[in-house]
C-alpha cells in the first residue's frame, strides 16, 4: 500500500501552493503562498522517493523524519503525520514557513538532483502542522509531575522557546526574561508577516503561557534586573538572546540611515496596532520615499519588501556581490523582483550624501580571485564612483553579539574572539557552573531552525544537570 502511495515524481510535477499575485500581495502584509489543500498535499507528499540514505532529513538542522511524515500525509493519516514532525521539531509550522528549504532539505533532495524538481517538503510540513491547531491535535503542555528545580532562560527568542517547552514537558519550572513587551525575538519583531503572520507565532506563546511558563517582559538584564539575581533565582540559566548589535558602516549617522531591526521592529509593531512614533513621523516609514537598502541576506529581502508595501516610491538594493553568490534565499529574491524592487548587483557604498540623508556614493564592483571560503572576492572598479539618491537608507549587513559580560556586569563568562559566548557544541555549557547558551549568540547570526536545535540540545543537556545536582542533593 505504501508503495503504491509514493515515488510518484515522474507522473507528478512539483506544485507549490498558489501564490496570492504581486500587484494584489504588495498591498498588505498577508502571508503571500495559500494553504495546500488536503488532497493537494497528499497529491505533493507522494513525489517522495523514499530514499535509503535521505539527504532531506540529514540536511535538516533538526534531522527531521521528513520521508516518514510525507509518506503518513500521502496516505492521509495527518495527526500521525503531525506526531512525528513535531517529535523533533519544537514549531514545524514556524519552520515551514520560514526555512530556506532551497539551502536545507529541498536542495538536498534526491529527486531534485535527477532533474525532476524537488518535493515541496516546507509546505507540506506547514500544512500538517496548521492542521494539527485546526482540529485540536495540539496537545496543552501538561507535565506527569511537577519537579521543584528552576530554569531562568534570557531570550523569548526560538532558541529560548525551544529549550523552555522542553524543560517545561518534564516538569521544570521555567521563567523566560526578554527586553521586548512580547514573547517570540525575531519571529515577532524581526520576520515581516508576509513570510510569517503573527498570530502563527501568538499562539505558540499562548500555548506555553497555559502551559505554566512564566515570561518576564519589558526586562533589560542588567539594567532592570542583573544577570546574578537572575542566577540566584534559578538552579540554572540558558543564555539565548540572539544577536541584535547592526554591523555597522563608516560615517553613516546622518539623519535618515537606520538599521534594519529598528525598521523592521517598527512595522511589525505597527501590524500589531501598536503606536509607533518614529514610523507616524517618517523616520521608519517608507511611503512615498526612495528607499536604499544595503545588503544581500535574508534581513535585507525583509527590509525591501516591507517598504514596498508601505509604499515606497522606489525600493533598490545594493550589494556588493552577483545574484549568484548572494547568501539570501533565492525565492526571496525572486519574490522580491516580483513585487517591484530593483537589484543593484556588484555596487558597494563608499559613503553618503546629505545630512538628512539624499544619496549613497557607490562604487561599482567585479569579482576577482576566490577569498578563504571559496567566494570570489569583490574588487573595485577605479572611476566608476556615482549616486545613488536615497531619502531613507537600511542598514542590513548583519548582526553581532553585544558585549554580554560589560553590558550584564558579569565576570567569568567567556567570550570567543568574535564576542560570541563561548560553549560547548553539544550540550550548550559555557565556564560558568549552570548555565548555558543557544541560538546565535553561540554561533552568530545563522538560522532560526539552528536556534531551535540548540535550545532543545541545551534543554537535553540542562535536565541531565538538574538530575545530576538532584542525586548529590538527595546524598
Amino acid at each position: 500500500m505504501a508503495g503504491q502511495k509514493m515515488l510518484k515524481f515522474t507522473q507528478v510535477s512539483r506544485e507549490m501552493p498558489e501564490k496570492r499575485p504581486p500587484n494584489l500581495r504588495k498591498e498588505d502584509f498577508g502571508e503571500i503562498y495559500a494553504e495546500y489543500a488536503r488532497e493537494k498535499a497528499a497529491e505533493q507528499a507522494s513525489r517522495c522517493s523514499q530514499c535509503g540514505v535521505p539527504y532531506c532529513q540529514t540536511h535538516c538542522p533538526l534531522h527531521n523524519n521528513i520521508p516518514d511524515w510525507l509518506r503518513l500525509t500521502a496516505e492521509g493519516r495527518l495527526e500521525e503525520a503531525y506526531e512525528l514532525s513535531q517529535a523533533t521539531n519544537t514549531f514545524p509550522e514556524i519552520c515551514g514557513r520560514i526555512c530556506p528549504q532551497d539551502r536545507l532539505c529541498e536542495g538536498n533532495c534526491v529527486i531534485e538532483q535527477s532533474g525532476h524538481g524537488t518535493v515541496t517538503i516546507g509546505s507540506v510540513e506547514k500544512y500538517i502542522t496548521d492542521t494539527a491547531f485546526e482540529e485540536g491535535w495540539v496537545k496543552p503542555i501538561r507535565p506527569h509531575a511537577e519537579r521543584s528545580e528552576s530554569v531562568g532562560i534570557i531570550g523569548a527568542g526560538p532558541g529560548g522557546l525551544a529549550a523552555a517547552d522542553m524543560l517545561r514537558r518534564q516538569g521544570v519550572q521555567v521563567t523566560v526574561y526578554d527586553r521586548y513587551d512580547r514573547g517570540g525575538g525575531l519571529l515577532t519583531y524581526g520576520i515581516p508577516g508576509f513570510k510569517l503572520e503573527k498570530d502563527i507565532v501568538m499562539q505558540r506563546m499562548a500555548q506555553l503561557e497555559d502551559g505554566g511558563v512564566q515570561f518576564v517582559l519589558n526586562c533589560n538584564v542588567g539594567e532592570d534586573l542583573s544577570f546574578d539575581a537572575i542566577r540566584g533565582k534559578h538552579d540554572a540559566v540558558l543564555i539565548a538572546t540572539g544577536v541584535y548589535k547592526t554591523r555597522d558602516l563608516p560615517d553613516s549617522g546622518a539623519d535618515g540611515i537606520v538599521d534594519a531591526i529598528d525598521y523592521l521592529t517598527a512595522s511589525n509593531r505597527k501590524s500589531f496596532g501598536d503606536d509607533v512614533p518614529e514610523f507616524d513621523s517618517g523616520e521608519l516609514n517608507a511611503d512615498g520615499k526612495r528607499i536604499v537598502v544595503i545588503g544581500g541576506g535574508d534581513t535585507a529581502m525583509d527590509c525591501v519588501r516591507t517598504a514596498i508595501r508601505q509604499g515606497a516610491e522606489s525600493v533598490k538594493c545594493l550589494y556588493r556581490r552577483d545574484r549568484a553568490n548572494m547568501p539570501g534565499s533565492q525565492r526571496e529574491v525572486q519574490n522580491a523582483e516580483e513585487e517591484g524592487v530593483e537589484f543593484v548587483w556588484l555596487a558597494a557604498p563608499n559613503g553618503f550624501e546629505g545630512d538628512p540623508v539624499t544619496g549613497v556614493k557607490v562604487q561599482k564592483m567585479r569579482l576577482g580571485a576566490p577569498d578563504a571560503t571559496g567566494r570570489q572576492a569583490p574588487e573595485l572598479i577605479d572611476g566608476s564612483d556615482y549616486v545613488e539618491g536615497a531619502d531613507i537608507v537600511i542598514k542590513a549587513l548583519g548582526f553581532e553579539p553585544e558585549d554580554l559580560p560589560k553590558l550584564w556586569g558579569v565576570e567569568g563568562l567567556e567570550v570567543t574572539r568574535w564576542g560570541t559566548v563561548k560553549a560547548d557544541f553539544n550540550t550548550g555549557a559555557t565556564s560558568l557552573e549552570g548555565v548555558y547558551a543557544a541560538g546565535d549568540i553561540v554561533r552568530g547570526a545563522s538560522l532560526v531552525v539552528w536556534a531551535i536545535r540548540d535550545g532543545r540540545d541545551a534543554a537535553t543537556a540542562m535536565l541531565e544537570y538538574l538530575g545530576q545536582a538532584a542525586t548529590v542533593a538527595a546524598e
